[in-house]
């Protein structure tokens, strides 16, 4: 860098060195303002989950095929039930030995809240092996 100096003797030159530090400013805001943003792009949350691209699971013969309208109505191996009847039906399930598999067939415009519910009748009797069967079509 270039100092002045009392001498009036020497010569004055133009100043061939370049000031950095307006550019290194300029570099530490843009980073600042990077490190901020990054976060931001990437928790965007999209859910429409029902389809899934997946291979057909062979299932044994022993499961419970649990259909979930979105209207409400509730299904047990392809018959309608009451849901103040699963409790008792989950728990003679529960003691089966080996313990059936429960594949819960929801509507994709079902309450997440029936879902749930049906699901903690079920753990509570004592099922534990509990999955969710989705249309293995690839998504639209």
């Amino acid at each position: 860098m270039a100092i002045g100096s009392f001498n009036q003797r020497r010569n004055q030159g133009p100043m061939s060195d370049m000031n950095m530090v307006p550019m290194v400013d300029v570099m530490l805001v843009l980073l600042v303002i990077f490190i901020i943003t990054a976060p931001l792009l990437t928790h965007a949350v999209k859910v429409d989950l029902p389809k899934a691209s997946s291979s057909v699971n062979i299932t044994k013969p022993d499961h419970i095929q649990f259909g979930i309208r979105k209207d409400g109505s509730l299904f047990w191996n392809g018959e309608v039930v009451p849901l103040a009847s699963l409790s008792a039906r989950f728990v003679v399930e529960a003691r089966k030995n080996p313990q059936p598999e429960l594949h819960i067939r929801a509507d994709r415009l079902a309450y997440y809240e029936l879902v749930a519910q049906i699901m903690s009748v079920a753990a509570k009797a004592g099922i534990t092996r509990i999955g969710f069967v989705t249309d293995p079509t690839t998504a639209q």
